[in-house]
């Protein structure tokens, strides 16, 4: 068996187990302050009675299924902005390979470095096997509710996925 292939089911069995409770759909997002790949402290209060936030959780930077959904995002950034919305990328990794990653792949949002898994941790998204994230995305209006939530994500066409919800808004 293949390294890819056994991480990749380390992986699934460890989303299985992703330990926290998400918070529920209706209620208010739980407040955050995190580090992005600029140096930058974001805080969710940035963005309240402003923007729209997608807010997605992913394992790793730079692996493939990351790199797809980072991807689809940025060439779906445009009309996600334009629909009102911001996004933001969380993971476990540190700020310098977020920094690596958008470099490399020209990602026009902020990646949130959280690698205590504070963040991971209050939205329920922990994978306690591995310490990483599970990919999970939640749209939060400008009150700071949350409103979607996609755990289905399509790496491929996340972009869409997000765009539907986010002009629901």
């Amino acid at each position: 068996m293949s390294r890819i292939a056994l991480m990749a089911g380390w992986l699934a069995l460890a989303g299985m187990l992703a330990s926290a409770a998400q918070p529920q759909i209706g209620m208010k997002a739980p407040a955050f302050e995190a580090v992005d790949q600029d140096g930058r402290t974001v805080r969710l209060a940035d963005y309240l009675c402003k923007s729209n936030v997608v807010l997605y959780f992913y394992p790793k930077d730079d692996t493939p299924g990351c790199t797809r959904e980072a991807c689809s995002l940025r060439d779906g950034y445009q009309a996600i902005q334009a629909a009102g919305a911001v996004v933001l990328g969380v993971s476990a990794d540190g700020a310098d390979s977020h920094a690596a990653f958008a470099r490399k792949f020209s990602l026009p949002f902020a990646l949130l470095a959280d690698p205590a898994g504070d963040l991971i941790k209050a939205y329920g998204v922990k994978m306690p096997l591995l310490k990483m994230a599970h990919r999970v995305t939640f749209i939060i209006d400008r009150q700071g509710i949350l409103r979607f939530k996609v755990d289905k994500v399509d790496t491929a066409r996340h972009d869409r996925q997000v765009l539907e919800l986010v002009k629901t808004l």
